[in-house]
């Protein structure tokens, strides 16, 4: 999730577990507890120029519950023999320091990024999916709780708004999974009668909302794509597919920067071959032409070769794709959700061809 989140949803909790009288310590505390894991990408940025390293190592140790722990722990004890607020309430202040710390990683997992809770084991990311990076219906909650809590200080008052305020943003994140839940039943019966009954797939929601989905599919010659309003849709699911050189990402899976993406995203991913080069594609964070996350990794030399990986970034219309987003939600099942013109890459590619399935 966003720092913002991070940040407010760890001084929420400590300050909602650390003693009254400690209230306005625990929420500055907590603000950085929250948003410590995310510091893992300064250390990356200093070891490693390889961008699929760089996207693929984050949230990796620094948000495993094997690992946050023990630093929680280590830093309860340092601050508690150094005295003060932790020394006079250790139980409240250790489990607010765990808590804070621990929710981090828990919270990104809700997301389609992936987050790697079980390092170092090599199991891939988890990614429930369930909301987007930035959801201010999750956050605001949050927000008005540690406000309140501010002011408020040592007051009843204050650990009621702060009670108030993870209950509705949990409750928020629990109605993203009932709606996750409706999206895929759709989209199951869908899939099915297209035989794709058993194909890979992933549902995520839309920017900034839990009322339109998007579902993509994997297929043996690329991945098909549908959207889902729980608002403006009724009957059956839509699906379009596109097209992805598998034979090339097949032929290419030595290559070292292929194996690691198809681990981060669970083979989520197009191919494409540019100009005699291999572009990846991560399917999860975009929508059809384009995506947020491209990367040139090989290029043919008979086989294909390994290369310095390096990201090609691409021009998107964000206001345009918030307004048809806006309409796809509410009120125009038929309303394109991707540019209408060809997404232009910094590096000279062009988006990947698709075909109407």
């Amino acid at each position: 999730m966003d720092s913002l989140t991070q940040i407010v949803l760890g001084a929420a909790v400590a300050a909602a577990v650390a003693p009254a009288r400690h209230r306005r310590a625990a929420l500055l505390a907590g603000a950085a507890l929250g948003t410590l894991p995310d510091l893992d990408s300064l250390p990356i940025a200093l070891l490693t120029d390889d961008p699929v390293a760089m996207m693929t190592l984050h949230r990796g140790a620094s948000h495993s519950l094997f690992v946050l722990p023990l630093l929680a722990w280590a830093i309860w004890t340092f601050f508690r023999h150094r005295g003060g607020r932790v020394a006079e309430a250790p139980a409240r202040w250790f489990w607010a320091i765990q808590l804070a710390l621990v929710t981090h990683p828990l919270l990104d997992a809700f997301t389609v990024y992936g987050t790697q809770l079980l390092w170092p084991l090599a199991t891939p990311p988890v990614m429930w999916s369930s909301v987007f990076i930035i959801d201010p219906l999750y956050t605001v909650w949050l927000l008005l709780a540690c406000a309140a809590a501010f002011f408020l200080r040592g007051r009843v008052a204050a650990q009621r708004a702060l009670v108030a305020g993870l209950v509705l943003s949990t409750a928020y994140l629990g109605w993203s999974l009932a709606a996750k839940a409706m999206v895929e039943r759709e989209a199951d019966r869908a899939l099915a009668a297209m035989g794709l009954a058993h194909a890979p797939r992933f549902s995520v929601p839309m920017p900034f909302t839990t009322l339109l989905w998007r579902v993509v599919a994997m297929t043996p010659t690329g991945y098909v794509e549908g959207f889902r309003s729980l608002v403006a849709d009724d009957g059956a699911m839509h699906f379009e597919g596109h097209a992805s050189n598998v034979q090339a990402l097949a032929e290419a899976s030595h290559v070292p920067a292929v194996a690691r993406l198809a681990w981060f995203n669970h083979g989520f991913m197009r191919a494409r071959d540019v100009d005699g080069e291999l572009v990846l594609s991560d399917l999860r964070m975009g929508n059809e032409p384009d995506y947020f996350f491209n990367f040139a990794v090989a290029r043919r030399g008979g086989p294909w070769q390994a290369i310095a990986p390096r990201q090609l970034r691409v021009t998107r219309d964000l206001a345009g794709t918030w307004d048809t987003t806006w309409q796809r939600t509410w009120r125009d099942p038929g309303a394109c959700l991707s540019p209408c013109q060809a997404a232009s890459y910094s590096d000279g590619a062009t988006p990947a061809e698709s075909a109407s399935k």
